[in-house]
């Protein structure tokens, strides 16, 4: 009968040590099952945040892309404006009665690509000649020093798309 207590002490002693290392196990597994859903929430967060910024920055894109449609249109209308000024520029005073129908054409044109978001860059003889937003086409001599980097004569009128400038005025500087 001596062997039998020994047998079942064995036995207790080999369960307990199961039970431990059973333990041992599961909490073993579920430490890796939390740092694994640990870095699935991480990815799963990280995906969203970068959706979200994709969805944002294809709004804006979509934005930009209206508002800057018909620019290439415009900017090839443009070189049309100026000629329509240029012409009225140079017709005689006696003539004006001649040219009504061509300046009400001119007007109309100003008015419809203003109404699509096309602004003159306002540009005056005797500012501050500014390289963003300035074409310098020449340097001349300055007759005074109040003339050095002033603008003297505005060859070609700027234009702006909105916010964006689409043809820098081109200016003559003082030097």
């Amino acid at each position: 009968m001596s062997e039998k207590p020994s047998k079942s002490k064995a036995k207790e002693k080999k369960s307990s040590t199961e039970k431990k290392s059973s333990k041992a196990d599961t909490s073993k597994k579920l430490k890796e099952l939390n740092e694994n859903l640990n870095q699935e929430k991480d990815k799963y967060l990280r995906l969203f945040a970068e959706f979200e910024n994709f969805k944002k920055r294809t709004a804006r894109e979509r934005i930009e892309l209206f508002k800057t449609a018909g620019q290439e249109v415009i900017t090839a209308i443009l070189p049309i404006l100026d000629d329509f000024e240029r012409a009225i520029d140079q017709t005689p005073k006696e003539h004006e009665e001649l040219i009504k129908g061509f300046v009400l054409i001119k007007n109309k044109l100003t008015d419809v690509l203003k109404s699509n978001g096309l602004n003159l860059t306002e540009t005056n003889v005797g500012d501050t000649f500014d390289a963003e937003i300035h074409e310098a086409i020449t340097l001349i001599p300055a007759t005074d020093e109040s003339q050095k980097g002033k603008i003297i004569d505005i060859t070609e009128k700027g234009y702006q798309l909105g916010d964006k400038i689409i043809r820098f005025p081109k200016v003559v500087v003082g030097q």
